[in-house]
């Protein structure tokens, strides 16, 4: 068994968005003062709101965790490839100007890994599926 495979990576992801759910949810002030963020009527709206996003995504790879290669496999992939590289530049772009303290670059470590992880599984996939096709057609 390889070491990092869709199904390891799905359940790792699921509990993260979960434990990050949980800290967006009840406690947003921590997270938030990580940052150097103020927590304000509308941070803890949005943190709420995007507590249930989070808990959403945790759902979608915890259910798909056993999922073959798929079109649908390739979409979260992808989606969460996608999505993790938007927060990571948005991250170093507040960092940046100011608007958020070096509390935040964990964050975007963790954004960056999550790219990188789901990148290898998509192609480590899509490698050894097209291995596959190349070795029937002989």
């Amino acid at each position: 068994m390889k070491l990092l495979s869709f199904y390891r990576l799905s359940v790792f992801s699921s509990i993260l968005f979960v434990l990050l759910a949980i800290i967006l949810m009840f406690a947003p002030d921590k997270m938030l003062a990580g940052w150097g963020v103020e927590l304000t009527t509308s941070a803890g709206l949005m943190a709420r709101r995007i507590a249930a996003l989070y808990t959403g995504i945790a759902a979608m790879f915890f259910f798909a965790r056993n999922a073959e290669h798929s079109t649908t496999r390739t979409a979260l992939i992808n989606g969460t490839i996608i999505s993790c590289l938007i927060l990571a530049a948005l991250g170093a772009y507040e960092f940046s100007v100011g608007h958020a303290s070096s509390g935040i670059l964990p964050a975007i470590f963790i954004e960056v890994a999550l790219v990188l992880a789901f990148a290898y599984v998509g192609c480590a996939c899509n490698n050894t599926n097209s291995l596959n096709k190349n070795q029937r057609k002989k």
